[in-house]
């Protein structure tokens, strides 16, 4: 499906604005954190499920929210996914209660996982294969990789500013615009020639084996990677992502159509997008957990701080996206993680008696543009090549992997941190405890790169690996 070029590229920018807001959510909350325990009387236990009740309903419902806007139309959908968006964050801003908020980041992260995958698979539908999809998906990549670096910069001046009901109240005049615009901009389409019929044993059950790997992520750092919580969590999950196989194998209506798994290109970009979101997640934490705990920056002071990480962002995703199309993802993305995993190691030598200039500055502007370089690469691997009819399905996918990446980052960089820091100087503690945590971060970088090595497409082009059992299954079906 197509429209008038002038139209397309406006229709671009408003899903652009939409993705940009969604992930900006998932992380604006982390310099909020210590404003929102003492105003809503939350323990540091409770006030870490402000940021993980987004993740866990965010990462769960992603499949499904994909595969429902294929099926029930997408600007159906991405309509809907904002409507609630846009009522869970007013909730969110007027909550009088811990328990309250916790409530509607759950809806808020259930109406992102609508409106994410649906706006990309927009997208998808509104640019035919070739340059100019390839170029719609590096600015979509790029406003990505700009949005999980710049929750830092505006949450810090939001926070210390008109307070920290405000990270959540921004984004109801966005909402608005979006409601305003979208019918008017945005096509109407669905999968063609699908029957619309539900899978509902499979979206229940790869929804269940989601939220319960999530969950387990995010409280292992308390339960214990070891515990019998963490390791039950993770074997029911395991479970039923057999079960869930199993009912798609056999299902004349899969959620999740297993051909789509042949695709070496959307196998390695969500890989890859998985490690990045570890280190994104991982690395932002930290940083803002030294900066506050340890060199007793407020929250606006290391916000502005992260300006130089935001801007190397801009600069990497724009780079990448000139670049993804003339040497292909994996080499952006073996550079992006060098760089990604070099800001992290340059981290692992602050000190107790810092400052921002001789301990942060320096990995700060290293990391931003290999974030937003390899965000671009992996994106642009994982849907380049995919039938409309799927675009949908592998939006999902493409945004699971990376928001699961971020919980599982963020869980890891916390055990390490708490099981670090000792000794009698609570300062020099916790200091030891954030340098292993950023050590944590390099081995994530490490690991995206020997990924990115091993499954991204070596040259230029589109990946049409995927497409075409797409076509033979359909031929035979």
């Amino acid at each position: 499906m197509t429209t008038s070029t002038d139209r397309r590229w406006w229709a671009l920018a408003l899903l652009c604005l939409a993705f940009f807001m969604v992930i900006l959510d998932a992380q604006i909350v982390i310099l909020g954190l210590p404003s929102i325990e003492a105003d809503l009387g939350m323990s540091a236990d409770s006030g870490q499920w402000v940021m993980s009740a987004y993740l866990l309903s965010f990462g769960g419902l992603l499949l499904l929210g994909g595969r429902s806007a294929d099926l029930l139309g997408r600007r159906r959908m991405f309509m809907v996914g904002t409507g609630l968006f846009l009522v869970s964050s007013l909730a969110c801003g007027l909550a009088w209660s811990g328990d309250v908020l916790i409530a509607a980041r759950v809806v808020q992260g259930m109406s992102a996982a609508i409106m994410a995958p649906t706006a990309l698979s927009i997208l998808m539908t509104i640019f035919e294969e070739g340059p100019e999809r390839n170029k719609a998906l590096g600015i979509w990549s790029a406003i990505g990789g700009v949005g999980a670096t710049a929750a830092l910069l505006i949450g810090g001046p939001l926070t210390d500013g008109p307070g920290w009901e405000w990270i959540f109240y921004i984004n109801v005049p966005v909402a608005l615009v979006l409601l305003t615009l979208g019918p008017r901009l945005l096509p109407e389409s669905r999968a063609e020639g699908t029957e619309r019929t539900y899978d509902l044993a499979g979206a229940a059950t790869v929804t269940a084996a989601l939220v319960l790997l999530v969950l387990a992520i995010v409280e292992a750092p308390d339960a214990g990677w070891a515990s019998m919580q963490t390791i039950g969590l993770l074997l029911v999950s395991t479970v039923l992502v057999a079960v869930f196989v199993r009912i798609e194998r056999r299902s004349p209506a899969p959620l999740a159509p297993l051909r789509i798994f042949r695709s070496a290109a959307l196998v390695g970009g969500n890989l890859t997008l998985l490690a990045l979101g570890m280190v994104a997640w991982g690395m932002g934490l930290t940083v803002s957990l030294y900066a506050q705990t340890v060199l007793g920056y407020s929250a606006v002071k290391f916000g502005l701080g992260t300006v130089v990480m935001t801007l190397g962002a801009v600069i990497g995703a724009t780079a990448g996206q000139t670049l993804v199309t003339r040497v292909g993802p994996r080499a952006i993305a073996i550079g992006g993680f060098v760089l990604t995993g070099s800001g992290c190691l340059l981290l692992t030598q602050i000190s107790a008696d810092g400052d921002y200039w001789s301990d942060i500055f320096l990995g700060l502007l290293v990391f931003g543009p290999g974030l937003g370089a390899t965000f671009v690469a992996a994106s642009v691997a994982t849907l380049t090549g995919v039938a409309e009819g799927d675009a949908g399905l592998a939006s999902g996918l493409n945004n699971a992997a990376f928001q699961i990446g971020g919980a599982l980052g963020s869980a890891i960089v916390t055990s390490v941190a708490v099981s670090q820091a000792v000794g009698s100087d609570p300062l020099a503690a916790l200091t030891e405890g954030y340098r292993s945590a950023f050590g944590a971060s390099v081995a994530f970088a490490a690991l995206g790169l020997v990924v990115a090595i091993a499954l991204l497409r070596k040259g230029p082009g589109p990946a049409a690996d995927f497409q075409a059992p797409a076509l033979e299954s359909e031929r035979r079906g």
